[in-house]
């Protein structure tokens, strides 16, 4: 969120091929605009980054409430998210953003995490 909304030099701005400024400001970074998901009503100009923190805080409360299967769908509606972020990084915008890698990241890890604990919890009741 903050380099969304910050006009200064970025810290990973590290060169051609990273740069965190590029694609946190492109047209790309913003749900509700026209490149993303089309004109949503009611949505104006919502970051992405925001979205992402209310995701993974919505993943954490399934997870205190052991909601294993909630965590599992949330976690694969993440990744798929993420995935599609990361090609417009690698093949529209050409430039990555080491926040939205270390995110894939992440969310590619809980989705195993979620789907052994599901696994697990599927076996334990059968």
């Amino acid at each position: 969120m903050h380099v969304h909304y910050s006009t200064e030099m970025q810290p990973c701005s590290i060169n051609e091929k990273w740069d965190c400024g590029i694609v946190n400001h492109s047209p790309y970074s913003v749900l509700g605009g026209a490149p993303l998901l089309g004109k949503v009503p009611g949505v104006k100009d919502v970051p992405v980054a925001a979205v992402g923190m209310l995701g993974y805080l919505v993943l954490a409360g399934f997870a205190l409430v052991r909601r294993r299967g909630l965590v599992l769908l949330g976690c694969l509606v993440g990744l798929g998210f993420s995935l599609y972020l990361t090609h417009i990084e690698k093949d529209v915008l050409e430039t990555y953003c080491i926040y939205c890698v270390t995110s894939l990241g992440l969310i590619s890890i809980e989705t195993l995490l979620a789907a052994g604990w599901w696994i697990a919890g599927r076996r334990r009741v059968g």
